[in-house]
């Protein structure tokens, strides 16, 4: 065997160490084809270290048998998530196929790992025998959730029901990936030529600019506007055409809706249905159910109850912005009757004529390597740590960027940054890892963003919108960046799963603070500070139409809640039940050509399934815990040394709320979020 894997790793360099500064990946030694072989023997490697633990004749113990398990599949773990990160960002027909083979055969090898009754045993004896005084508490959080992960995978399950349950994982394997491909074709396929330059009114010159670009690289006269969310947002939100806007969110709203092979409402009904079953083998009453046993919110009852308390607060406030939206929109612009492809754009308007702020004046202040820079400096100021571009290593595109991190001089982390969007990358921003810390292992982290591309005249110049989604990212990536644990299972973002969001939902705090925004918001041609009554009208920005704003996040909520609760087998039309649900958190009328849940990427490709609700259940942490970084300052050492060493080192090693009790205190309540919100 290791002859033969020698000669594997001289062809093969996922088979091999990796031989390269900080250990970071050989992009441009991999080739597609690697990866099916190096995943096939790393499912081999890890196996073989499987029946190892269970052929051990020695009695099970925390290191003969959990500690065991944590450290097998290491090669594995690192190839298939280079693979997946490639196919979200830099994907291909070529890749795209290879992630359709690997799936089948990671579920199998998990399913092979959680079913096998003699581990099962062993880590169960560990489970019910282990002294606990023996384990330290990260030792035990480790155990305990091996044990509990065994269970809630079919470990207890009979043998038909375990292949009912490998059937089962199988397809919905396949399935999910199919529902993100088909998003991805849908969005790459449109495009909105514009031949007249008259149709180009009202749009920003950056705009402008970059579709121009688009359509020359195209070899096309004219202008090209794509569904990339930096084209997409700017023309719906500025463009005076409001056939063209129609034209344009209708095509969005289709994706995956479409009497096409990338229609996805089948799939949707496939996943929901599956979940279901699977829920039903491991005793559960719906996915729903399954899920919220691993979460802050424990029951489907109190996610209910959760939405409804801010629904009961957001509903008066969003009728009363709406009522007003209707009447500027008459009055100001001479629409009868606002629709669906007038809101991003009378909003817009208003927003200008209320604040007296264009948030296209705010744009030269937000360069996109000024705001990198200046984030750099407001965490050097908060955990002490200083990032060095590296334009050595190698990356899966030319435009990613790389950083060496370090803390009080060790290095600490790679930093990989991707901001731009193009072919073969899907839309949204997202943080992800390709490696994990753990004890003796520091973190290669990734930012993933679709942000505005420099032009032939001016460099990348941000949204605020943009600049709130870098501040949001880079707190998941500190997450990554700054954790300390033993073991990567319970390292940086491997926690709850609506506690995950509080890291990067409480760094974009940072954006609307007078100290950070004189460190980052310059003038990209004359360094210029951004001016102080533009500083003012950005800390309104945030509470404009806030209550619009939630309830569009509570429908999603309510949406995603409804596909995973108990009576979800009995949805056979996707559009009519999304419809029946979501309506009355609507103001205009519903499109019948278009459908919201077809390209809802979060919940039936990603990994927010029965948790969408998270964002806001992170938002009323968040709002609370930085409460008390206004009552120290945004800057203080001692709070954010809190926050480090209660939050973001400690991953997942212990409960959530115990970590947060330990850094505020006490638990959170919603009022800090009503309050920041103008909601009460």
């Amino acid at each position: 065997m290791e002859v033969k894997l020698k000669k594997i790793r001289l062809s093969n360099p996922l088979l091999s160490h990796f031989e390269t500064d900080f250990e970071s990946i050989p992009f441009d030694k991999i080739k597609p084809k690697d990866f099916i072989p190096a995943i096939k023997k790393g499912v081999s490697l890890a196996l073989d270290s499987i029946h190892a633990i269970c052929n051990n004749a020695n009695k099970p113990t925390f290191e003969n048998t959990n500690l065991a398990l944590e450290s097998c599949g290491s090669i594995l773990g690192r190839n298939s998530s280079i693979l997946f990160n490639l196919n979200s960002a830099e994907t291909t027909d070529e890749i795209q196929l290879i992630t359709r083979q690997a799936a089948p055969l990671l579920t199998k090898f998990q399913n092979d790992i959680n079913l096998n009754e003699v581990l099962f045993d062993r880590i169960r004896y560990v489970y019910e025998n282990t002294n606990g005084k023996k384990l330290n508490s990260e030792q035990k959080t480790l155990l305990k959730k091996q044990y509990k992960g065994f269970v809630r995978n079919g470990a207890l399950l009979g043998m038909n029901e375990k292949k009912k349950l490998r059937i089962i994982d199988g397809k919905l394997a396949k399935l999910s990936l199919s529902f993100g491909q088909n998003i991805l074709a849908e969005t790459q396929a449109y495009e909105l030529h514009i031949k007249d330059e008259k149709k180009l009114s009202g749009l920003p010159d950056s705009l402008v600019e970059m579709s121009k670009s688009i359509a020359e690289k195209k070899g096309k006269k004219g202008w090209i506007i794509t569904l990339d969310y930096p084209m997409y947002i700017p023309f719906i939100s500025y463009s005076e055409e409001r056939e063209l806007r129609k034209k344009i969110i209708l095509a969005f709203g289709k994706r995956g809706y479409q009497k096409n092979k990338n229609n996805n409402t089948d799939i949707i009904i496939q996943i929901i249905s599956l979940r279901k079953e699977r829920a039903k083998l491991l005793g559960y009453n719906s996915h729903a159910d399954f899920i919220l046993e691993e979460r802050m919110a424990t029951s489907v009852s109190e996610v209910k109850k959760f939405l409804d308390g801010l629904a009961k607060k957001a509903f008066p406030a969003a009728e009363k912005e709406w009522k007003a939206m209707n009447t500027f929109a008459k009055n100001k612009l001479k629409l009868k009757k606002l629709e669906k492809w007038d809101s991003a754009f009378v909003s817009e308007k208003m927003k200008k004529a209320e604040l007296d702020l264009d948030e296209l004046e705010l744009k030269p202040f937000f360069s996109l390597d000024n705001v990198l820079s200046g984030i750099f400096e407001i965490v050097e100021k908060l955990y002490e740590l200083k990032f060095k571009e590296n334009y050595d290593i190698q990356r899966y595109n030319n435009e990613v960027r790389v950083f060496e991190v370090y803390k009080n001089g060790k290095f600490y982390a790679l930093l990989y940054a991707d901001f731009f969007p193009r072919p073969g990358k899907r839309d949204g921003a997202w943080m992800t890892s390709f490696r994990s810390q753990k004890k003796n292992q520091r973190p290669h982290v990734s930012i993933v963003c679709n942000f505005s591309r420099p032009t032939k005249t001016k460099p990348s110049l941000l949204t605020f919108q943009e600049v709130t989604t870098l501040f949001h990212e880079f707190g998941h990536a500190l997450h990554g960046i700054l954790a300390n644990t033993s073991y990567s299972s319970l390292s940086g973002t491997n926690v709850f799963w609506d506690f995950v969001e509080l890291p990067s939902q409480i760094m974009e705090n940072w954006c609307y603070e007078k100290e950070a925004l004189l460190i980052y918001a310059k003038h990209y041609k004359t360094g210029k500070v951004l001016p102080r009554e533009f500083i003012e009208k950005i800390k309104k920005i945030k509470n404009f139409q806030q209550g619009l704003h939630t309830l569009r996040q509570l429908s999603l909520g309510y949406l995603d809640m409804s596909y995973h609760t108990k009576n979800s087998n009995e949805i056979k039309s996707v559009k009519k039940h999304e419809k029946s649900l979501i309506e009355k958190f609507q103001f205009t009328e519903d499109v019948d050509e278009n459908c919201l849940s077809t390209s809802f990427s979060h919940i039936f490709q990603g990994g927010y399934a029965a948790g969408y609700y998270s964002y806001k259940w992170a938002e009323v942490l968040d709002a609370h815990a930085f409460e008390l970084f206004l009552e120290n300052g945004i800057f203080d050492k001692k709070t954010s040394a809190k926050f480090h060493d209660n939050i973001l080192s400690k991953g997942g090693t212990e409960h959530p709320m115990v970590l947060y009790k330990k850094f505020r205190g006490k638990v959170p309540n919603s009022s800090a979020l009503l309050k920041r919100a103008g909601l009460i």
